[in-house]
């Protein structure tokens, strides 16, 4: 379905059935062709392949994608999505990640479904991936090891941390295969941002419902400069008997795990006792690990949670070139514009010291060349 709906949305299939020869396997054929689904016209990638069963290890794979001719950003994406997968199915079997060898991972079809999609993104210079959430399906679904209920162990293991929903639809509406590709390339998971709009498509499933079009959809555009708010959660507990060690650890692996910013603040508790604020700013897909840490790893009895809005200005790193070596600035913009501009302080520190000059010096130098640097933002989205 994905690559149904990318080749309806400008992937040129010749392009994309000659960069799967590249792949040094045969017995598979590809092609595309317009269907409808309750009233929708729809793109269905068709893959044919003559070893439906072939079992096939997670290190064979990889060696299948890094011998190939494809790009190393097309090889990273694919490598990183079938890792996924079968480290999801070694969880489920309690199996180590290199004895995993099984249909869904080892299927031919599911190497063209996965390199496929990573050279579709590619080709549609598609740079952030958001996502709604999931329609899953009810019901059961028969595999190898037997019925399981919908969504099947290896779908619910990919997808933790992501919305989810189901309707009376039966069937299985997300494969082990869409939930690792989903998984992977998607960093954010809600309402549609804002963009502006170039193209859309629908790649269309293989079962048919009435009055129920299964079909995936992507929206593809480049994003809109305007500032839109966040919603976030802020998690706090104020602790009075936790070492300044435990704190940095706490510190480190709060951004380990997704927070957004997390800062500590003094304060005084009852009978005047010297304590800390710990302050968590994280999206909700990350609050239930965060809460588990929190009381993991430090000595409180309780949290506080509440909702907050976030407006934060479009970011970016730009590297310059100055007289000292390149240097990192991060760049803030708003409708376009360039709002205020930093050189990166440790870069700024090391050349500075190495050329035997003030830092000043260095920061002035990077601001000067980022300010006769031009480049224009240009990023798209999945949907």
């Amino acid at each position: 379905m994905i690559l149904g709906a990318m080749v309806a949305a400008g992937v040129n299939p010749h392009a994309l059935q000659d960069q799967l020869k590249t792949l040094s396997v045969q017995g598979f054929e590809i092609d595309f062709v317009g269907v409808d689904r309750s009233g929708i016209s729809a793109t269905q990638a068709r893959v044919r392949t003559s070893e439906q069963h072939a079992h096939r290890h997670l290190g064979d794979i990889l060696k299948i994608i890094h011998d190939s001719n494809l790009s190393d950003s097309v090889k990273e994406r694919s490598a990183r999505i079938f890792s996924r997968l079968a480290e999801a199915e070694a969880q489920v079997h309690n199996e180590p990640v290199d004895h995993v060898h099984f249909h869904e991972v080892g299927a031919l079809d599911a190497i063209v479904d996965v390199v496929g999609a990573s050279i579709c993104f590619e080709l549609l210079g598609i740079e952030r991936f958001v996502c709604s959430p999931l329609h899953v399906g009810s019901g059961t679904v028969v595999m190898d090891h037997g019925r399981f209920p919908v969504p099947p162990p290896a779908v619910a293991e990919l997808l933790k941390g992501t919305p989810i929903y189901s309707t009376d639809i039966n069937g299985e509406l997300v494969t082990p295969t869409g939930a690792a590709i989903i998984a992977t390339v998607c960093s954010e998971f809600g309402p549609l941002p804002r963009m502006t709009l170039e193209c859309s498509g629908y790649g269309a499933g293989t079962r048919e419902y009435e009055n129920f079009p299964n079909v995936l959809r992507v929206l593809i555009g480049e994003q809109s400069d305007i500032v839109v708010d966040e919603e976030l959660w802020m998690i706090e507990t104020n602790v009075d008997d936790l070492s300044p060690q435990i704190l940095g650890h706490v510190m480190e692996t709060a951004f380990d795990r997704g927070a957004l910013d997390c800062y500590f603040t003094p304060i005084l508790m009852k009978k005047n006792r010297p304590a800390t604020l710990i302050s968590i700013l994280c999206r909700d897909a990350d609050r239930e690990a965060l809460t588990e840490m929190l009381f993991k790893e430090t000595t409180t009895l309780g949290l506080r949670a509440y909702a907050v809005v976030r407006r934060a200005l479009e970011r970016e790193i730009v590297s310059v070139e100055t007289r000292y070596g390149p240097i990192d600035v991060k760049v803030a913009r708003m409708n376009g514009r360039v709002i205020n501009s930093m050189p990166e302080y440790e870069q700024c520190r090391t050349a500075a010291l190495r050329a035997n000059v003030a830092l000043r010096v260095v920061e002035d130098e990077a601001r000067l060349a980022f300010a006769s640097h031009k480049r224009e933002p240009d990023t798209s989205f999945l949907i």
